[in-house]
């Protein structure tokens, strides 16, 4: 293998890998927000909570559709191997997007007629948030291939690991809009959400927790990545450093920090993405396809990245602009829709 078709893989690899990143950590907020919803039940903190939103939650998308059309150009097999795999709860997730914006529009014109739009704004953050879970898990303990291609089931999916992964994102994705609340609402809405942070804080480190347990026990692969020795001493800084940056975010929540606790919040949620990095490296089907098997041929990877290199600067600084245009503290009243 000489080096261009040796490297550019993992280029892409990179890439796909932080626009999820970006993805999960940008949407999941408001998608969070959604998720707690129902927790609120006065109007005026339920418009709060969307207009704090409002700027951003449309863009903040753009990072799933980098991280799907990246991995279909870049690694084609990969993605004719899992969309098979994972079409049903692919599919159901992007219905609840759908569901979720369309209700976050909706919802100010149909005012004082908006409780569906209410409800298909909670519901589709939801089901959107456990359906990636869902993905997740799923694409995590494996998809069959036989010949280079999907030889399973369609409801290989739906097996416990991959439930219980959707809903330790719904616990994740709501931490991260409380602690969103906390950093850019004031009022009695902030305080409601640093009592739902703490809580979210516990019930995610429990879950993380069993997940973290639960991988290796089930898939020898992950258990020698993490156990054998040295491994074991290279990689000890990872849950380490989890159990630093939650005890910061507990402690930001507990003596009246606004923005530490967000900040804590996504450093969870980058280690966990680190975690995952670590257990499948260099598979990019796992157990089977590795990150050169599922590749495309050189020149177009070289060609779309060219592409990608010319409008990736321009999406992230339009992400600054907008995050820096609308920052600052948000009250009762105030809003942006």
């Amino acid at each position: 293998m000489d080096a261009i078709a040796y490297w550019l893989p993992l280029v892409w690899a990179a890439l796909i890998g932080t626009a999820v990143a970006l993805y999960v950590i940008l949407d999941g907020f408001d998608l969070g927000l959604g998720i707690l919803f129902q927790l609120e039940p006065k109007e005026k903190c339920r418009d709060l909570m969307m207009n704090s939103v409002a700027p951003f939650w449309d863009g903040n998308e753009t990072w799933l559709v980098l991280g799907g059309g990246g991995l279909l150009v870049a690694f084609p097999l990969a993605y004719a191997v899992i969309m098979p795999g994972l079409y049903l709860p692919i599919l159901i997730m992007l219905l609840g997007l759908v569901f979720r914006g369309v209700a976050f529009e909706f919802r100010w014109a149909a005012k004082p007629s908006h409780e569906f739009w209410d409800t298909a704004f909670s519901w589709g953050s939801i089901v959107a948030t456990f359906m990636q879970g869902v993905v997740l898990g799923g694409y995590l303990q494996g998809i069959e291939v036989k010949d280079k291609a999907f030889a399973g089931g369609s409801f290989d999916w739906l097996a416990p690991f991959a439930l219980f992964t959707g809903i330790a994102l719904l616990a994740g994705y709501a931490l991260l809009g409380a602690t969103w609340l906390v950093m850019k609402i004031d009022g009695p809405l902030a305080e409601d959400a640093r009592g739902w942070a703490k809580k979210l804080l516990l019930a995610l480190l429990v879950l993380m927790v069993i997940i973290s347990l639960w991988t290796p026990l089930m898939f020898e692969r992950i258990a020698g990545r993490w156990f054998a020795w040295p491994n074991i001493l290279y990689l000890s800084p990872v849950p380490i450093a989890t159990a630093i940056v939650a005890w910061a975010c507990w402690h930001g929540l507990n003596t009246g920090r606004e923005v530490m606790p967000f900040f804590c919040a996504v450093g969870l949620f980058l280690l966990g993405f680190l975690g995952l990095a670590i257990s499948n490296v260099p598979y990019l089907v796992p157990p089977s396809i590795t990150i050169w098997d599922a590749a495309a041929v050189p020149q177009s990877q070289i060609f779309t990245l060219v592409g990608v290199l010319v409008m990736l600067p321009v999406i992230l600084g339009y992400t600054v602009f907008v995050y820096w245009t609308f920052r600052g503290k948000m009250r009762e009243g105030e809003g942006y829709h």
